[in-house]
């Protein structure tokens, strides 16, 4: 209606003039409601299509759109596992802090588990101290081995030097049966060494490698503790939460609740038609109005313009897409935040919005070489969007009335 007005006074106003003042025809005479069309059809035609072209120009350089909601971000209230709930510490509606527990779970089974893994520590530390001890043994009964094998060595030397002097003194099988007993001792004394060594290396190695086993084993049974205490990962507001004791808790079926962050403005998503794809550019300069905040323009900012449009996504399944299931045309995605800060003060998160984006060519304009037609064309297009902008005021003063009175609130 306001395109229609601006171009009436441009076409259909000078051809009045021209017929009242230079025909000098008159209203309710020469020019009447039959009469209209003959007389003033130059300015009406001109009218119609100057309407026409400068609506299309203004939508498509100048983009608007009723798909917009101030979104907000929220968080997830689901512990790691199943359980079964054993106390809440929150209630819903309630403000929390970031790190404070929101409700408990039965843990235990955890602390059974934690329980064992001390045992296990400390039976491997009493282990490594009974170790010691048996090290310690090991010297003595090498040293006793040792004695052992060189009195035998020695009593073996001496009947052999006795039968070298005179073979009949010392009989041939008592010579042999002390080697033996010299080769059975020095068996043992081996034996006795080989036991300290791998004492050593059962000290050394292997019970350090079972106790950091067990260590680990009891840090993994005090994490699972620590999960069934289910806490805030950020400050916020709990909301639709009603777990009580009792109730049984399953991440894979549905969460406990959600908690709404303090920082929880990410700003506004805009759906702008796809006609709009080679226009719409991150940098442009736009403008808001929402419900939860009447009779108020916000400067905006387009920070990001998504490059797919939601509605032709697919997922691979056991069936084969149809092309008419996503005939649905989807808009596309840009992301609009504040011009200044706090100028979204007062909006509450989740207001639905009208936007406006405008395209600037004020560097285009200045770019060399430019031609006089395109440098006309590209004025034309800023100085229109001026009608866009008083487009969107004129629905921020009416939309607490269209809101209010026909919708039927």
């Amino acid at each position: 209606m306001l395109e229609f007005l601006i171009c009436s006074l441009l076409t259909i106003f000078p051809d009045y003039l021209v017929r009242r003042y230079v025909q000098g025809k008159r209203v309710g005479r020469e020019i009447n409601l039959y009469s209209m069309w003959f007389e003033l059809r130059y300015g009406i035609t001109a009218c119609l299509i100057l309407t026409i072209s400068l609506i299309t120009m203004i939508f498509y350089f100048h983009p608007s759109t009723s798909n917009v909601t101030a979104v907000f971000r929220t968080v997830t209230i689901m512990p790691e596992s199943t359980g079964r709930v054993a106390e809440v510490y929150v209630d819903l509606n309630e403000k929390v802090s970031a790190g404070a527990p929101l409700f408990r779970l039965d843990d235990s089974e955890q602390r059974a588990a934690l329980e064992t893994a001390r045992r296990r520590v400390a039976e491997i530390e009493a282990e490594a101290i009974v170790a010691q001890s048996e090290l310690a043994s090991a010297d003595g009964l090498i040293a006793q081995a040792e004695g052992d094998y060189l009195q035998a060595l020695n009593e073996l030397e001496t009947q052999v030097e006795l039968n070298q002097r005179n073979p009949n003194i010392v009989a041939r099988r008592e010579i042999e049966r002390l080697q033996v007993a010299v080769d059975g001792r020095d068996g043992a004394r081996a034996a006795s060494i080989s036991n300290k060594r791998t004492l050593e290396t059962k000290i050394a190695s292997l019970l350090p490698a079972q106790k950091a086993s067990a260590e680990a084993a009891l840090t993994q049974a005090q994490v699972e503790l620590d999960k069934t205490i289910v806490r805030a990962g950020t400050a916020g507001v709990v909301q639709q939460f009603a777990l009580r004791a009792g109730d049984i808790v399953n991440p894979m079926i549905r969460s406990a609740g959600i908690l709404v962050p303090e920082q929880r403005r990410i700003g506004l998503i805009a759906g702008f038609g796809q006609i709009e794809a080679q226009v719409m550019k991150a940098g442009m300069i736009a403008e808001a109005t929402c419900i939860g905040k009447p009779f108020t323009i916000i400067p905006m900012v387009v920070t990001e313009v998504q490059d797919v449009i939601a509605a032709g996504q697919i997922r691979p399944t056991d069936q084969l897409v149809d092309a008419q299931q996503l005939a649905s045309p989807g808009t596309l995605t840009a992301y609009l935040e504040p011009l200044y800060e706090g100028q979204f003060a007062g909006v509450p998160p989740g207001s639905s919005c009208i936007a406006n984006a405008y395209t600037s060519n004020h560097d285009a304009l200045h770019a060399p070489g430019i031609s006089t037609p395109h440098w006309l064309f590209l004025h034309v297009v800023d100085a229109v969007g001026l009608v866009h902008a008083m487009i969107l005021r004129l629905q921020a003063l009416l939309l607490p009335v269209q809101t209010l009175v026909f919708k039927g609130h």
